[in-house]
């Protein structure tokens, strides 16, 4: 489907739409495709924002990506599990935005996911102690260096305080450009089946 015609003839769930773009983006964007904001709220309700990695994409699910649960958005959202997802994929001159809730995945997804890592990567994860203050680089080093000898010729498991969160999603809004910013916008809003959605075209 071309962008005119997610526009004039939208489909019923907008994860196909998102499914198609996602599958452009792989194709042009240089770097991170799967790159997005993630906007959480902590508990006096102040906001935060940061890029994370999206590393599965689910027509039925939603988003998912991983992290350490004691980091600070992990911590976040413990508190407040509402989430805000920001696409921007310069190269193809569109933006996804989407509200949502987080959620744990289970033990076995995040299993699975992290024994797909480089082994660098899954030392780093028992080495860092993630959003926390260190006096310096080499305090890192030492502890990284240290799990490197801990697991020393056997193979990482999972930390218990590392794992994934799936988002699913209650509004997708696609945005895509247009000359004289004359844009085309959509919002899709769940209703109250969790495959109903409801449409509506927003001025640019």
């Amino acid at each position: 489907m071309t962008s005119k015609n997610i526009f004039q003839n939208p489909p019923t769930n907008p994860l196909l739409i998102f499914e198609e773009w996602y599958n452009m983006a792989q194709e042009n964007e240089i770097n991170d495709p799967g790159a997005v904001s993630l906007a959480t709220v902590d508990a006096s309700g102040q906001p935060h924002s940061r890029i994370v990695l999206i590393r599965e994409v689910s027509t039925e699910k939603g988003f998912c990506f991983f992290t350490n649960t004691h980091s600070f958005k992990g911590q976040q959202i413990g508190e407040n599990p509402k989430v805000a997802l920001c696409f921007h994929w310069k190269s193809l001159r569109k933006q996804v935005r989407i509200e949502g809730t987080a959620h744990l995945t289970s033990d076995e997804a995040a299993d699975q996911y992290f024994a797909g890592r480089h082994r660098q990567s899954q030392v780093g994860a028992w080495a860092s102690k993630q959003s926390e203050v260190y006096e310096n680089r080499a305090v890192f080093d030492q502890a990284f260096e240290e799990a490197e000898k801990r697991f020393e010729g056997q193979d990482v498991p999972r930390p218990p305080h590392w794992s994934g969160y799936q988002v699913t999603p209650h509004r997708i809004e696609f945005w895509s450009d247009g000359e004289f910013r004359l844009h085309d916008r959509i919002l899709y809003t769940r209703k109250a089946s969790e495959n109903d959605w409801e449409t509506e075209l927003l001025y640019p």
